[in-house]
């Protein structure tokens, strides 16, 4: 009988510095309570084996916060406590979040031993005073020296991450990232915008501005809480529009096609792991925070540190109070919903579209038994009428302008 194939995502809440941008749950540690915290990582890791062992693994992330700040016994215990509860496949896409500035010969040649295939490096920009301004621990150069000890370690499938729509960036700077990062020809290529998310550093210095407009501003700098230097404006929306069309554009010369609205890739090299979230294969979360997809149930792990080492640090034997949790009212795992049949097609249609491939009708009816037309008819003449998604060949995906308008195109697809 064939296993059910399963996703690890797996969470390592640790960076050496946070970034002015970011709202991850991420933060410094001193080496105390990152030892802790492997431990407990590891328990809970073990903990869930009896739980899962009709699936089969097929791909593994470990995200963060920044990986790669861990020393390399600390990483060894985590894959030795996956391969212990986990059926991992022999294929599996084994992916880890690097940063520059954290890497060194003999971290990159254990990730290899230990079964690490795919690195995703933190570079965000080529251009230093960007990267100053995103609170960025690394230079270029840094990052040019990270980049020659993958390649040397024998790491073929590298993704390097891009952030557009930094302040004070101009369309002419992005190119320039563009190009210079195509030209090193990494397997694939994330180019996200940034958005100034409340709670970050960025919120908060652009906050009368974003209070406006329910967003970072588009117009006005910012003076820091600290008082001793300014921000730039962030590129107005025409600017960043112009962003966005450049870059697929620009990548498209150097062999990346666009799979996925802010991702692309090499022929055979587009990211199994994410495939997985937007096509909503099962996945299971494991560390501080992280969220999972179970048997139509969405849920995550507690976010409070305290508690989540309260059940699974300590001693071995601490592990019977830990069960009583996970069975009980003080269970780590929160936010516990399970999906409705209207959840799910929500799901499927505005995770699915982010797909350029778009979805399938066939699939849709496979999975609800209904025609989609009989579902969101009303919703697919109004949204094929303006010009934001085509019908074709049993797929329905996004246009160009819809892909512009991207979430006002999903709040379609509500209920």
């Amino acid at each position: 009988m064939a296993k059910t194939k399963l996703e690890l995502y797996v969470h390592i809440p640790f960076c050496v510095k946070k970034c002015a941008y970011c709202d991850f749950l991420s933060a410094p540690a001193d080496a105390q309570e990152r030892t802790l915290y492997i431990e407990a990582l590891t328990r809970e890791i073990r903990s869930r084996k009896s739980d899962y062992e009709t699936y089969q693994v097929s791909t593994v992330f470990l995200g963060g916060g920044t990986p790669s700040v861990l020393e390399t016994d600390d990483i060894g215990d985590i894959f030795r406590a996956l391969l212990d509860s986990f059926d991992i496949a022999k294929d599996a896409e084994i992916t880890m979040e690097v940063n520059p500035g954290t890497v060194t010969e003999e971290k990159a040649a254990a990730w290899k031993k230990y079964g690490v295939n795919r690195l995703s490096i933190g570079l965000q920009s080529v251009n230093d005073d960007e990267l100053k301004m995103l609170g960025r621990i690394h230079t270029y150069k840094e990052f040019l020296r990270t980049w020659k000890i993958v390649r040397r370690a024998g790491f073929e499938n590298v993704n390097i991450d891009l952030i557009s729509a930094i302040p004070g960036q101009t369309l002419r700077s992005w190119e320039r990232t563009l190009r210079t990062v195509a030209n090193l020809k990494p397997e694939h290529i994330s180019a996200y915008s940034l958005i100034v998310e409340a709670g970050t550093p960025f919120y908060e210095q652009y906050r009368e501005n974003a209070e406006e407009r329910g967003e970072g501003s588009r117009k006005h700098g910012s003076t820091l809480s600290s008082g001793q230097d300014y921000l730039p404006p962030l590129p107005d929306e025409d600017t960043e529009r112009e962003i966005y069309k450049t870059t697929e554009k620009i990548l498209a010369e150097y062999g990346y096609h666009r799979y996925e609205i802010s991702n692309y890739a090499k022929a055979g090299y587009e990211c199994r792991h994410n495939l997985g979230y937007w096509e909503r294969k099962e996945y299971l979360g494991l560390g501080l925070g992280a969220s999972s997809l179970i048997s139509e149930c969405r849920f995550h792990n507690t976010n409070d540190m305290e508690k989540y080492l309260g059940c699974y640090g300590g001693a071995a034997g601490d592990m019977q109070s830990c069960s009583q949790m996970q069975s009980g009212t003080t269970d780590i795992r929160e936010d516990v919903e399970c999906l409705t049949v209207e959840d799910r097609m929500e799901e499927f249609m505005f995770l699915g579209l982010r797909k350029m491939e778009g979805i399938s009708m066939a699939e849709f009816r496979a999975a609800f038994g209904k025609d989609i037309r009989d579902v969101y008819g009303e919703q697919l003449r109004k949204l094929s009428g303006q010009g934001l998604i085509e019908v074709s060949d049993e797929r329905i995906r996004l246009t160009e302008r819809g892909i512009d308008i991207s979430n006002y195109v999903f709040s379609e697809f509500l209920f």
